[in-house]
């Protein structure tokens, strides 16, 4: 459905100025893996993430090793003792999920943490893909990496390399007007 949406507003968008737009694509993807602060956050994200990860882990596994202790020595258990020692697992459990939500969920502690550490560089991203658009007079700018799905594409309207250049990260043994 935003496919349809978004091929209709640029349908419009070019019958509407009554001439053709020029337009290029780029790889963000391709981008943000040749940016070494982007490596470097996404490296301090997985680390961050092991850690929790590891927690939530240990947690569940007492969840469960209580759960086979219980299931051992229900035989010998009162009714009210049973209620008891299942409403303590049940409670462990809850909170071992509830912490993991807390870290994991939406708008969890590792999605705050990727908002920090990754949106300067996606921001630093998109400002270098404005400059690159302005200076080569694009009107419009697809993202190859994103939801659009580009089934064919001229090289020469790959940008992907300019917006590299205008990071300072561009390959100096390639020249960018040689690719294109």
């Amino acid at each position: 459905m935003r496919k349809i949406l978004f091929f209709i507003i640029l349908t419009l968008f070019i019958i509407q100025s009554g001439h053709a737009q020029k337009f290029g694509y780029v790889d963000t993807e391709y981008i943000l893996s040749k940016m070494p602060e982007y490596k470097k956050a996404q490296d301090e994200l997985d680390q961050i993430s092991e850690k929790y990860q590891k927690e939530v882990h240990d947690m569940l596994d007492e969840v469960e090793k209580a759960r086979k202790a219980y299931q051992v020595e229900e035989v010998l258990l009162t009714d009210e003792l049973k209620k008891e020692k299942q409403d303590t697992i049940a409670a462990r459990e809850k909170r071992a999920r509830a912490y993991q939500k807390k870290i994991f969920g939406f708008e969890g502690l590792i999605f705050l943490k990727k908002q920090e550490l990754v949106k300067p560089v996606q921001d630093k991203v998109f400002e270098a893909i404005e400059k690159v658009a302005k200076t080569k007079q694009l009107q419009i700018v697809f993202d190859k990496s994103g939801d659009l799905v580009i089934l064919y594409s001229d090289l020469r309207h790959d940008y992907s390399d300019y917006v590299l250049e205008e990071l300072g990260l561009g390959d100096p043994k390639d020249t960018v007007d040689n690719k294109k």
